[in-house]
């Protein structure tokens, strides 16, 4: 099953609070809004794709308790974009710097911000041009890098601010940069 669209902006508008409360009221469900409020209802991964996320977000959470350097979210975590899309990238960072800055009322719901690190990884059910909008997305609303990783092809995508997307084929490991200083992902259990 691929995700599903579903425009209710001629019949009713969602609040954010409201879009809130469905997704609580649903946890079954993955629930993501573009910024002209449409509703994407997300399949759920198989069990492959959910272990391999687990590890991403693993591999990416131990080296952030040994830098402390930022938070560390999983695929269950909204975001609220500054264009208004609420998205749940399968990993993401955030500076401590920025995560310190909200409120607890912010840090409780859907986190208003752009994470400045993501990873999503196409899992069976996606369609890889969709996850390519969804980072470009990403990339225009503030986050400094993200990767995007196709088993499939064995390709990762790297996005940057104000430069083309990098294309690595078959890389081993992932480099985070100047973003997460020291950071190596290893892509073994991946491919």
């Amino acid at each position: 099953m691929t995700s599903l669209t579903v425009d209710f902006n001629s019949i009713i508008d969602l609040t954010d609070e409201q879009f809130y409360q469905l997704c609580q009221k649903n946890r079954d469900l993955k629930f993501e809004r573009s910024a002209t409020g449409e509703l994407i209802i997300m399949a759920p991964t198989g069990g492959e794709t959910g272990n391999r996320n687990a590890g991403l977000t693993a591999q990416l959470w131990i080296w952030n308790q040994q830098q402390k350097l930022g938070q560390v979210f999983d695929s269950s975590t909204g975001f609220k974009l500054p264009n208004g899309a609420n998205r749940s990238p399968d990993v993401a960072w955030v500076q401590q710097a920025r995560w310190d800055a909200l409120t607890p009322e912010q840090k409780a719901g859907f986190i208003p911000l752009c994470p400045d690190f993501v990873i999503e990884l196409v899992s069976p059910s996606d369609r890889l041009t969709t996850v390519q909008e969804k980072m470009q997305e990403y990339r225009e609303n503030g986050v400094q890098l993200g990767w995007l990783i196709d088993r499939k092809s064995q390709q990762v995508e790297i996005y940057r601010p104000n430069h083309d997307v990098e294309i690595l084929k078959s890389p081993v490991s992932l480099a985070g940069e100047g973003i997460l200083p020291g950071f190596v992902l290893s892509l073994d259990s991946v491919w």
